[in-house]
């Protein structure tokens, strides 16, 4: 496997994508699965392929993906994350371009923790008079 031309790196909820970028023919591998058989729903795999799409580029590079954490949407969003980023260090002109969609963004929701005495992060248990 060749040496990747950048790396960078998409967070979301507690999903974290590492991608590595090199130059291809469109291959995504994700835990050295295909992204077809990684995500299966197709929603998720047209979220993190927007970047792509949107800057002409989906035939230009392979992309290798390390990934853990989260559940299937958070892990989608955090890929869409690393690939506008390391579009953007591979070439700084298409910054504009992703910024504008909303790609190089951090969705930094996250799930909030739960408190003592309560069931929840937030939910209480039922109050009794007598």
């Amino acid at each position: 496997m060749s040496v990747p031309l950048t790396q960078a790196t998409g967070r979301r909820k507690r999903a974290v994508a590492r991608v590595g970028f090199r130059h291809g023919t469109g291959q995504v591998t994700v835990n050295g699965r295909q992204a077809e058989d990684y995500f299966p729903s197709r929603s998720h795999r047209m979220a993190f392929m927007e970047p792509l799409r949107l800057t002409n580029t989906a035939e230009v590079y392979d992309i290798d993906v390390n990934m853990h954490g989260g559940g299937a949407n958070g892990q989608a969003g955090a890929l869409r994350l690393g690939i506008a980023r390391g579009l953007v260090a591979l070439d700084p002109e298409l910054r504009e371009t992703l910024k504008q969609a909303g790609f190089l963004t951090r969705d930094d929701r996250k799930k909030e923790s739960k408190k003592y005495g309560l069931k929840k992060a937030r939910k209480a248990p039922q109050y009794s008079k007598r």
